[in-house]
């Protein structure tokens, strides 16, 4: 009986050190291991979504009040998810309150574009956050990639122009897409 009681705390000692190496895996009796928005964003930056800014990250989540109640990386990237959520339904405000303004047919064609793009992208990312939501993350960190386009496709519109109507908020919706990506990403 020596023995036993000499393994079991060696084998947590091995359980720890696996998930401190790991940073992402899944703790004993099913519960995630407990991330600081530091080391989530760290982990963001490092892992399969590349371009994520950590200083962007850490500032975007810990502005958040609802940041408090996510200890976890998986919380971490729900959160993000809904911040990118909103990104996209405050730009696809704008662009509406832009269109009804513009006088241009040319540039209400291309508002009307940037709309329907930031509409499919709001779809898509609600799925996302369903799949975070039922941890089936493969599929949210798929989803998550495809909603990544929707700035760069509105961007695109306006190339050639000299001034892009919804150039910030495009470029806000992208990095908080990106930064809910790579925490997400951390996960799958």
């Amino acid at each position: 009986m020596g023995g036993v009681t000499a393994t079991t705390p060696l084998c947590y000692l091995a359980a720890a050190a696996l998930l401190l190496l790991l940073g992402t895996a899944v703790a004993p009796c099913g519960a995630q291991v407990v991330v600081t928005i530091e080391e989530a964003c760290r982990m963001a930056t490092t892992g399969g979504a590349s371009g994520v800014s950590y200083d962007h990250c850490v500032a975007s989540l810990a502005s958040d009040a609802r940041s408090r109640d996510a200890a976890d990386l998986h919380h971490l990237a729900a959160l993000a998810t809904r911040i990118a959520v909103e990104h996209a339904a405050a730009t696809e405000a704008k662009i509406e309150d832009l269109g009804e303004v513009e006088e241009s047919p040319h540039a209400r064609a291309r508002l009307h574009h940037c709309l329907d793009l930031y509409n499919a992208a709001a779809d898509v990312l609600r799925d996302a956050l369903d799949n975070l939501h039922a941890r089936v993350y493969g599929k949210a960190s798929q989803q998550l990639a495809a909603a990544l386009g929707a700035a760069e496709s509105c961007e695109d519109v306006w190339k050639g122009e000299e001034h892009v109507p919804v150039a910030s908020h495009d470029r806000e919706y992208g990095r908080m897409a990106l930064v809910a990506l790579g925490l997400t990403s951390g996960i799958a």
